[in-house]
């Protein structure tokens, strides 16, 4: 029986994939990456403790092919292309608390290989002869009935047939238990499209999977298979395994038992190209294991450019790094979590990127910050004016200010990003529409005139836009942390995090520079 105990409900693990490692990071796995840092960010906002856990895959024969094509040592092309994903965390302002790179980590090597003991102590792993049809590009073994005009449904490349000897796990024996387990949905799987689909692999019957290479194929790279060094571990027995060996499998430590076997949660965020592995392959493994299964799958779709998939023999690959240093990291962020749906396909181009940047981050956050507190300088000498009285939260935008915080991070745990972000941005429409309406300079000009009433007017109106703001800056926060943060200084609410709206009255503000520059 796995382990579901449940003895740490506050603590919650949350991965991403781990990517392999044959080439730069390319815009999709920033898509990933950012959603994945969101919900770690909301998450810890709502007061769970939170282990989010990347990687880099280095353990592939696609990175063996790699090096050769350039001419050099396994090892070194992963270190050098691993440094590349570990720098995003800088570029893109993640928060991820661990790292872990599959064949340099030493945690990772003996926690795979007791993983594969458990199997085979539960009589799961066998060895036979095998033939297929093999997808270099997804490392795995496709049949007849998969491909699409003969050729990878992934990748449109056609298949070489290979022929070995190699390790197998019993999948077919776990089809009943896992068809029960999505039945009951004890693993959660959203959208709810690939939950529909996982149950139709599932239906069709699982086949036992091969989880090893002959080492002469994999050029000796590799995790070895204990007691057969004429095989090594199939990198995705290997790369699954890391969402627990960077815990401390191996040794039983401390973060494995409160991040795994008695976590609250236990999440992934993949892309569906790999869901097959994550939601059939993997369960299964820690089932035959005896340990604690993920709580929740989120898949997200694919980013293309300029309408193609991304491909580095089109050349239209495009790199997040550069972008973000060009733009800022919560310019790029801002585009992948609005512009691309979460659980479908999204396409990136650097003309909707820059318009993006330039209307709704500069001319609509950006306008609306820098309006509100220079008047507030110039009309209030700074301070943010007190409200003559309750009835200013009867205003439609004051409601919606209000509760954005709630509706937006619950849309945040909910992996509708766009949609909390249209939420927000509603905030922001009604506040610039709020400054059209009442024209504060115009009050202004009568309130210096000696007209008290307009007087009164124009501080309501901007309490009310500097209350908009400061909601705004704190539901971004886990989606823009830098604007949030900065936002926060701007209208002066640092470490006034607790305080009720009213509090917004009082706040020293400083205009000083734009959000967002204009370009």
């Amino acid at each position: 029986m796995h382990d579901q105990r449940n003895t740490h409900s506050d603590c919650h693990l949350l991965t991403t994939a781990i990517p392999y490692v044959n080439a730069k990071p390319h815009i999709g796995f920033a898509l990933e990456i950012v959603q994945a840092d969101v919900l770690a960010r909301a998450y810890r906002a709502s007061g769970a403790e939170v282990y989010l856990l990347a990687g880099t895959d280095e353990n592939s024969i696609k990175n063996v092919h790699a090096a050769e094509h350039e001419g050099v040592p396994v090892a070194g092309l992963v270190a050098r292309n691993a440094s590349f994903f570990e720098s995003l965390k800088n570029q893109l302002n993640l928060s991820y608390d661990d790292f872990i790179r599959t064949s340099a980590d030493p945690r990772h090597r003996p926690g795979a290989e007791r993983l594969w003991a458990a199997c085979a102590a539960r009589g799961d792993l066998y060895k036979k002869p095998y033939r297929g049809l093999y997808c270099q590009g997804c490392e795995q073994f496709y049949k007849p009935d998969d491909l699409i005009d003969g050729r990878c449904p992934e990748h449109d490349a056609p298949l070489e047939v290979v022929e070995e000897e190699n390790w197998f796990f019993r999948l077919s024996r776990y089809e009943d238990e896992l068809r029960a387990i999505y039945d009951r949905r004890d693993i959660e799987i959203l959208p709810e499209v690939r939950r529909n689909e996982i149950l139709g692999w599932i239906d069709r019957g699982l086949e036992d999977f091969s989880v090893s290479r002959s080492t002469s194929r994999a050029r000796g790279w590799g995790i070895p298979v204990p007691n057969d060094a004429g095989q090594v571990m199939y990198v995705w027995f290997d790369a699954l395994a890391n969402y627990i060996t960077a815990l401390g499998y191996a040794t039983g430590d401390q973060d494995f038992e409160k991040f795994w076997s008695g976590a609250g949660a236990r999440e992934h965020v993949i892309g569906k190209g790999i869901a097959r592995f994550h939601a059939i392959y993997w369960p299964a493994i820690l089932i035959s294991a005896g340990l604690s299964l993920p709580t929740r799958i989120f898949i997200h779709g694919y980013v293309t450019v300029e309408g193609r998939k991304v491909s580095k023999s089109l050349g239209n690959t495009v790199e997040p790094a550069p972008l973000a240093a060009e733009f800022g990291s919560d310019a790029l962020r801002y585009y992948l979590l609005r512009h691309v749906r979460p659980f479908g396909d999204g396409d990136f181009s650097r003309e909707r990127f820059e318009q993006a940047y330039r209307s709704e981050l500069a001319d609509q956050l950006g306008n609306l910050t820098q309006r509100t507190l220079t008047m507030v300088v110039r009309y209030c000498g700074g301070t943010v004016p007190a409200p003559s009285g309750k009835q200013w939260r009867d205003e439609p935008m004051a409601h919606r200010a209000l509760n954005l915080c709630r509706v937006v991070f619950d849309r945040y745990r909910r992996f509708e990003f766009d949609g909390a972000l249209n939420e927000i941005w509603t905030v922001i429409a009604d506040a610039n529409r709020e400054v059209s309406a009442k024209e504060p300079w115009r009050l202004a000009k009568l309130s210096a005139a000696g007209d008290q009433r307009a007087t009164q007017q124009l501080h309501d109106c901007l309490f009310l836009l500097a209350v908009a703001l400061r909601a705004v800056a704190d539901s971004l926060a886990p989606a823009l942390p830098d604007t949030a943060r900065n936002l926060r200084v701007k209208i002066g609410a640092t470490g006034r995090e607790n305080e009720q709206s009213e509090g917004t009255a009082g706040c020293v503000v400083e205009a000083g520079a734009q959000l967002f520059p204009k370009r």
